[in-house]
């Protein structure tokens, strides 16, 4: 789960978690991971494995690409498959 400092990842997991009113603790319950992973995520010192993206996207009901991209995301508003509003983040 290290991450590459060649090409990070970047994502949205603390927006679409806190729109969903949910504790990192509440998150990392859903997918199954210690809650601090879920810190380092959102502040992507670590890139997730495909399978720890997919079932964080689960449990959020989200996208694994309304989450996670290569590139960063942009300010403004838009909203997510789910209905999920982010404020100042875009693909």
């Amino acid at each position: 789960m290290s991450r590459n400092p060649e090409e990070p990842v970047y994502n949205r997991i603390e927006e679409a978690r806190t729109a969903l009113g949910l504790s990192r603790q509440d998150l990392a319950d859903k997918a199954g991971v210690h809650y601090q992973t879920i810190g380092y995520l959102e502040r992507e010192e670590y890139s997730p494995s495909l399978v720890l993206a997919l079932r964080i996207a689960k449990s959020l009901n989200q996208e694994v690409s309304e989450l996670f991209s290569l590139n960063p995301f942009k300010k403004g508003k838009q909203e997510c498959q789910s209905g999920i509003s982010f404020i100042g983040l875009r693909a």
